[in-house]
C-alpha cells in the first residue's frame, strides 16, 4: 500500500532512498536545505569502491601514533577541541579497530560493499548519467617495498574471500599507464574493479532528476522540528509545515542534532576533508584516479580539472576550516604531477559522518514506529547510497532485506 513518506538529506544516501522509494509507488518528498548533492557528497574523490571492503580502522602501532602526534601529517590532522569532544567515539573506535572485532565489522562491512555497483548500476541507467560514470579502476601508488608489499598481502586476502579484483604493477607497468607521474615510485596496485564519477555532486543531482521524473517532490528547506503525531509524523520547515506517514533520516554529519532532540544520543563524530581543483601543466595527463597511499591524498581527473583531495582531520562538525593540512598535500601533490594553477577561488571543505564500530546506522529507529535512519557511512556514503537505498526500502515494506541488517541497527550501541 502506498505511504507519504518524507526523507530528511539530499546527499547519496538520502536521495538513494528517496528514489527506492518512489519507484514502489509510494508518495516521497525529499527535504534539504539545498539543492541535492551539494554538501558531503559534492566534494568526495568520486570512486564507487567495490574493493573497500575494509572499513579505514584507526591507527593502533606505535609508530604511525608518533607520526601522527606532531600534526603535521598529509594524512590526517587532529584539532584538541574536536579530539575531546569526541572522546568516547574515538576510543571506542580504537578498541573497534583490531582483533576479533575488526573482523567481525570487516565481514559485516563487505557484505554491503559488495553490493554496491548492483545498486548503483539501475540508478545510473535510469538517470542517464553514464557519461559521468568511467570504468576501469584506479590506482594505490607506493614508494616503500615495505607498504607495498603488505598491500599485496592484504589484496590477496580480499580477492580470496570477497571477490576483490585487482593487478599488481611494477614501476615500468606504472610509467606505461601514468608516464607523467615523478620519480621515487616502485609500484602500485591496480584496483580494476571500481567506476570512478566525473562529477559525484553531478550524479547526486542525476539520480535526484530521476526521482522527480518518477513522481517524487524536492523541496529546499531547512528542517527546523520533526515531532511524533497521532497517525505519524509531522516536520516542521523553513517552508511550512509537513505531516507523513513515516520519515527517513539521512542528514549525515547533522543527524546527531536532530536525533537527540528526539531522545536519541547516537556516537557521530565527523572526519573532514578539503578539496581543490587544478588545471595541468602543458602536456602533462593523468589517465587514472590515483592514491598517494604513503602519504594521504587522491589525485582525480574530473570534469572541473584535477581534483586534489586531503586525508581526515578530526574537528568539531562547524569549527573554521584550517587550509594547512591541503597545503600539505599540495606540496607533496606537485612533486608526484605536475599540476598547474589553483581552478576554485577558495578551497572546498566537507565531513564525513562517522560512528565507532565504522558500521553505518541502516533501519528502523528504537520506540518510535515510522522514523527511519540511514546515516553514518563514514568515507563511503558515495559508495553506499544506492544499496543503503534499496535495503532499507525493502525493510520499510515489510520485506527481507537482501543483506542481514542486524549489525547495522541504532539499537547495537
Amino acid at each position: 500500500m502506498a505511504r507519504n513518506i518524507i526523507v530528511l538529506g539530499a546527499g547519496m544516501v538520502g536521495v538513494s532512498v528517496a528514489w527506492h522509494l518512489v519507484r514502489r509507488g509510494h508518495d516521497v518528498t525529499l527535504v534539504d536545505r539545498r539543492e541535492p548533492g551539494l554538501e558531503t557528497s559534492f566534494g568526495n574523490a568520486g570512486i564507487i569502491q567495490r574493493e573497500a571492503v575494509r572499513p579505514y580502522a584507526f591507527p593502533r602501532d606505535i609508530g604511525t601514533m608518533l607520526r601522527v602526534l606532531p600534526n603535521r601529517q598529509v594524512d590526517i590532522r587532529y584539532r584538541p577541541t574536536g579530539m575531546m569532544s569526541a572522546a568516547g567515539p574515538l576510543l571506542d573506535y580504537w578498541l573497534n579497530s583490531s582483533g576479533k572485532r575488526y573482523e567481525r565489522i570487516v565481514r559485516e562491512w563487505a557484505s554491503l560493499i559488495m553490493r554496491c555497483q548492483e545498486a548503483h548500476a539501475p540508478m545510473i541507467e535510469a538517470a542517464g548519467a553514464e557519461a559521468l560514470v568511467r570504468k576501469g579502476g584506479w590506482l594505490e601508488l607506493y614508494r616503500t617495498r615495505e607498504a607495498f608489499e603488505e598491500c599485496q598481502k592484504k589484496a590477496k586476502e580480499n580477492h580470496e574471500r570477497f571477490g576483490v579484483e585487482y593487478e599488481v604493477l611494477d614501476a615500468e607497468a606504472l610509467h606505461a599507464k601514468e608516464p607523467h607521474l615523478g620519480e621515487g615510485l616502485i609500484g602500485a596496485i591496480h584496483w580494476t574493479q571500481p567506476w570512478m564519477v566525473s562529477d559525484p555532486g553531478g550524479l547526486v543531482q542525476a539520480y535526484a532528476r530521476s526521482f522527480a521524473e518518477q513522481g517524487g517532490q524536492v523541496m529546499q528547506a531547512s528542517v527546523e522540528e520533526v515531532l511524533q503525531v497521532d497517525g505519524g509524523w509531522r516536520v516542521k520547515t523553513s517552508e511550512g509545515p509537513m505531516e507523513a506517514d513515516e520519515v527517513v533520516v539521512a542528514l549525515g554529519p547533522w543527524t546527531g542534532e536532530l536525533l537527540a532532540r528526539l531522545g536519541m544520543k547516537v556516537p557521530l563524530f565527523v572526519k573532514r576533508g578539503y578539496h581543490m581543483h587544478y588545471s595541468a601543466e602543458e602536456g602533462a595527463r593523468l589517465n587514472h584516479w590515483v592514491m598517494d597511499a604513503e602519504k594521504g591524498f587522491l589525485l582525480e581527473p574530473m570534469r572541473a580539472g584535477i581534483r586534489l583531495t586531503t586525508g581526515a582531520e578530526l574537528a568539531e562538525l562547524d569549527s573554521p576550516p584550517q587550509y594547512k593540512q591541503l597545503a600539505a598535500a599540495e606540496k607533496v601533490a606537485r612533486k608526484l604531477f605536475p599540476l598547474g594553477k589553483r581552478r576554485d577561488s577558495q578551497p572546498w571543505k566537507g565531513a564525513r559522518p562517522c560512528l565507532p564500530d565504522m558500521k553505518p546506522v541502516i533501519g528502523p529507529a528504537p520506540d518510535k514506529a515510522g522514523l527511519w535512519l540511514a546515516f553514518g557511512h563514514g568515507h563511503q556514503g558515495f559508495t553506499l547510497g544506492p544499496a543503503t537505498g534499496e535495503l532499507l526500502a525493502q525493510m520499510m515494506d515489510g520485506e527481507a532485506p537482501a543483506v542481514d541488517m542486524t549489525p547495522f541497527r541504532l539499537d547495537r550501541f
